[in-house]
């Protein structure tokens, strides 16, 4: 049942932060190809937000690695 905890804590936010992470790029080169002149901003802003999803992401997999260990 312990594996199964570990496999879940380190799948599901990975899927969803690759999700979210694509999502956010997506919508990002919309708002670019829209408003050109506002690039600089838009792209500082998605890399400072992707930076925030990549962190949830690796704690996650410390959590993982945590529970992993304890078994």
């Amino acid at each position: 049942m312990n594996f199964i905890a570990v496999t879940l804590a380190i799948a599901l936010p990975a899927m969803m932060s690759a999700l979210a992470q694509g999502w956010t790029a997506s919508r990002a080169m919309e708002s670019i190809a829209r408003q050109p002149e506002a690039g600089a901003e838009i792209r500082s802003t998605v890399l400072l937000a992707l930076a925030f999803m990549e962190a949830l992401t690796l704690f996650s997999f410390v959590i993982a690695l945590l529970l992993w260990i304890k078994m």
